[in-house]
């Protein structure tokens, strides 16, 4: 009886002993800015006592505040590793001491690796180095004001499989950067598509500006969200019920191989949107196409991808009846695998299902259309196919997106990684803010002296990337209005110290909003860091 109330005692003893734990970022693999002091911060119990050790190396004592937080800077490690870093009973493995950089935006710092695998599929698929890392921010959205912590992400090493879900520009950046210095690299990379600087930045910093305070003020509301996002699912399920159960295709089956195409009509799918207008409204809903395509008996039979270049808005596309693939809005290239024995000798046929939600459907020109055999021979898919109109429909009924809403990124990404010591802020946004040019440039200025004054380094150096060439020639004004936008980030970066601009509209595709030259673009910018590290060695000499 003594022994179990002896054992049980232990297990009290040692349950009661308070596990230090370090920030989120602190973590295995991660790595540190070599420029500046070792930055270490976490809980723990109030009041309780622990040491710092570098290499088992003792380095420094930490007592947790009152409220069971503690912080300590140590000089900074000497560029390489990799080191452990021991924080009372926490250990943290294989860091790395190099360039750390911050990639934040909206999605063209998003974009994953893998959207850029047509470009650089062959570098992509061959390039391992585990000297270059990535973290991730997870996406959350703050209300409440500045989270002290992310809610996860892990520090990746670069390899083929893990970093296809990189940003790919931070992936470039981090190559290129490795590559010209020899140092290790780690990117933190806080974005998420489509989002407004505003959502970036802090209450205090939009002081001023009513309308993005307003709109804070009415999404800040816990319950008012949770409303609004199930009442807006209502509708797009009830839309979706709708579409589903009116469509003649799906009933009698347009997508099977032997469908009559008799009474279809013909249209060229790059060239003629006639099928979209009813001479005096758009159409919306679901729209039918289908080719049949001679396949060779050589070619019969192979693997193969389907390449429907981008579509307007979703798709299901289907090949001999059986289905291939399916994207659920308009962005991403349609890049479907076909198993082998699916294409067969003489004639097959393509068949997709457009879906509009608004009657501005479209195949989006000059993207690959064809079948693309595993043997590198294609069959082009481009010219005329055989149409007939579906189930039409009103417009879809849209989402609002939190992560739009002003504060909401700063509080949930910028701000729990403020204490983590970065080299460079590259910052790539301003397509979400074209519409309020006339503020962009003070609020970029408010929103890098936020960041500089939350890391206490007022010389931290921005890279501002220049929007790229986009929308068609026949768009006169919005493509005024992009070219306005220019001039705004570049005289906006002109008044920052320590900002330049990095030259980006070169590079832009006019029909796709997120050019994929994303290792062009990261070589200028990190032409322009490593100029600029050459002239700070230069002065320190």
């Amino acid at each position: 009886m003594r022994k179990l109330f002896f054992a049980l005692g232990c297990l009290i003893a040692t349950g009661a002993q308070a596990k230090v734990v370090p920030a989120t970022i602190l973590q295995d693999g991660m790595v540190v800015e070599w420029t500046k002091p070792l930055t270490l911060w976490g809980t723990a119990d109030p009041g309780e006592k622990f040491d710092i050790k570098i290499n088992n190396t003792r380095k420094k004592s930490v007592t947790a505040g009152p409220d069971g937080k503690w912080e300590v800077q140590l000089p900074a490690l000497k560029a390489g590793g990799p080191y452990t870093i021991q924080m009372g009973d926490a250990i943290v493995n294989d860091v790395l001491s190099g360039d750390v950089v911050l990639v934040s935006g909206q999605s063209n710092v998003e974009l994953f690796v893998y959207r850029v695998e047509d470009m650089y599929g062959d570098y992509i698929n061959s390039y391992s180095n585990d000297r270059v890392r990535q973290f991730i921010a997870p996406k959350d959205v703050v209300f409440e004001g500045p989270a002290s912590d992310l809610s996860g992400g892990k520090w990746e090493k670069t390899t083929p499989s893990r970093s296809r879900n990189f940003s790919a520009l931070g992936y470039f950046i981090a190559n290129e950067l490795n590559a010209r210095t020899g140092r290790p690299v780690g990117v933190i990379n806080c974005s998420w598509g489509g989002t407004p600087i505003e959502a970036w930045m802090s209450e205090r910093s939009l002081n001023g500006y009513q309308k993005q305070l307003a709109r804070l003020a009415i999404d800040r509301d816990k319950g008012y969200r949770d409303r609004t996002t199930a009442n807006e699912r209502e509708k797009q399920a009830r839309w979706n019920a709708a579409l589903w159960a009116g469509d003649p295709g799906r009933k009698e089956h347009w997508e099977a191989a032997g469908t009559d195409l008799s009474d279809w009509r013909d249209v060229n799918i790059l060239t003629d949107r006639s099928w979209t207008w009813d001479g005096a409204n758009p159409i919306g809903g679901s729209h039918w196409f289908a080719k049949k395509v001679n396949v060779p008996a050589e070619l019969a039979e192979r693997p193969a991808t389907l390449r429907m270049g981008v579509i307007v808005d979703s798709d299901s596309t289907y090949v001999n009846g059986e289905f291939a693939g399916t994207i659920s809005y308009c962005y991403p290239p349609r890049k479907y695998s076909l198993r082998e024995g699916l294409l067969k000798p003489g004639e097959n046929i393509v068949t997709v299902r457009l879906v509009s939600n608004g009657g501005r459907g479209e195949f989006i020109p000059e993207k690959p259309y064809k079948i693309v055999f595993d043997n590198g021979e294609e069959i082009s898919l481009e010219g005329e196919w055989k149409y007939k109109p579906g189930m039409r429909m009103p417009d879809a009924p849209g989402s609002t997106f939190w992560c739009y809403s002003p504060t909401v990124l700063y509080n949930s990404m910028i701000a729990p990684t403020a204490k983590y010591p970065v080299g460079n802020v590259v910052w790539y946004q301003g397509e979400s803010n074209v519409s309020n040019r006339n503020e962009y440039g003070d609020l970029l200025e408010r929103m890098t002296k936020l960041w500089r004054d939350d890391r206490k380094a007022a010389a931290l150096p921005f890279y501002i990337v220049e929007l790229a060439n986009y929308l068609p020639e026949s768009d006169r004004g919005g493509r005024e209005a992009w070219a306005e936008m220019r001039s705004v980030q570049r005289e906006t970066c002109d008044k920052i110290s320590n900002c330049e601009i990095v030259d980006n509209y070169d590079l832009g595709e006019w029909n796709d909003i997120h050019p994929l030259d994303k290792k062009t673009l990261a070589e200028r910018i990190v032409g322009k860091i490593t100029e600029k590290q050459g002239k700070k060695s230069k002065k320190s000499k």
